[in-house]
């Protein structure tokens, strides 16, 4: 697994959990319910535990959100994001102040079984697709501000990313060039590309999303370094990857639409490369993980 730093630093990290906790705590970092019914001197141990199948993610942020909370609780991590989760499984243990444990307990599970559950979906889409080319890849459909994490959470259930935002690579998508003319499509891409592959920073790759086949024979020779295939059956998919074979061998063919659970086995099957799927990260319901108090 790729360290978490290589997606979001300590400083980002740090300041998306401070805003969690005053979204919790307000501004005073008060919780009044621990205050009134714990003494402040008691010191406990806890223990995070899956309560379901799946694949962790977000153990790593556990050191961060205990020193937001308080310096003097002590994180032991027993399992590292990427690991398969069982039920009943310990992924870290926490000691210090009672009180600071019970106030911390509910950001660190939020980021937990949230970024988990992103892990989980994608780890059930990847085993669906075994023994095909296909990997699966994940898209900007994440909640605002915690698109590195879930990126992230995606490598963690054996997924892998596209683009990380509009910056770093081109995806031209129908709206682009609904202005284009079919016949003049070819030309208008080749040229835009020639262009853009020769300034300072060139993206990382250059797409074009395409809805028929007629499209497809249009933009494979124009300098594509991958070209998305929208909403389209299996059988077309199987088309468009001969068309692929014949013309354009080293263009990668990605599918896009109508992808779940149900359909990514058969998608696989055609001879795409690639299967973006949004509902990695815009759908995945959280994965159930608890903290049990085991010593008072």
């Amino acid at each position: 697994m790729p360290p978490i730093t290589q997606y979001v630093s300590p400083t980002e990290c740090l300041f998306l959990i401070q805003n969690a906790k005053e979204e919790d705590m307000g501004p005073g970092s008060i919780d009044i319910t621990s205050q009134t019914f714990i003494e402040p001197t008691r010191m406990a141990k806890a223990t995070f535990r899956s309560r379901k199948d799946g694949k962790l993610c977000g153990g790593a942020l556990l050191q961060w959100v205990a020193r937001i909370y308080d310096t003097q609780l002590e994180v032991t991590e027993h399992m590292a994001d990427g690991d398969t989760l069982t039920p009943g499984c310990e992924i870290a243990t926490v000691t210090g102040p009672l009180r600071s444990i019970l106030s911390f307990e509910r950001v660190a599970l939020n980021f937990m079984t949230h970024l988990s559950g992103i892990a989980s979906m994608t780890w059930q889409f990847v085993k669906l697709t075994q023994g095909t080319n296909a990997g699966i890849y994940d898209t900007r459909k994440t909640i605002p501000g915690l698109r590195s994490l879930a990126k992230y959470a995606v490598v963690c259930g054996g997924g892998q990313n596209h683009r990380i935002g509009l910056y770093d690579a081109i995806l031209i998508k129908d709206n682009h060039i609904a202005h284009i003319p079919l016949e003049e499509l070819g030309d208008a891409l080749k040229a835009s590309f020639a262009t853009v592959r020769q300034t300072e920073n060139p993206p990382k790759f250059i797409e074009v999303e395409v809805d028929t086949l007629e499209q497809l024979k249009r933009v494979l020779d124009c300098g594509v370094d991958m070209v998305l295939l929208d909403n389209m059956d299996c059988d077309t998919l199987k088309q468009a990857v001969a068309i692929r074979d014949e013309l354009a061998p080293k263009v990668q063919l990605e599918a896009s639409g109508t992808v779940n659970l149900s359909t990514v086995g058969n998608i696989a099957k055609t001879g795409v490369d690639r299967i973006s799927v949004g509902a990695i990260t815009h759908s995945a319901p959280t994965l159930d993980i608890g903290l049990d108090i085991i010593e008072q």
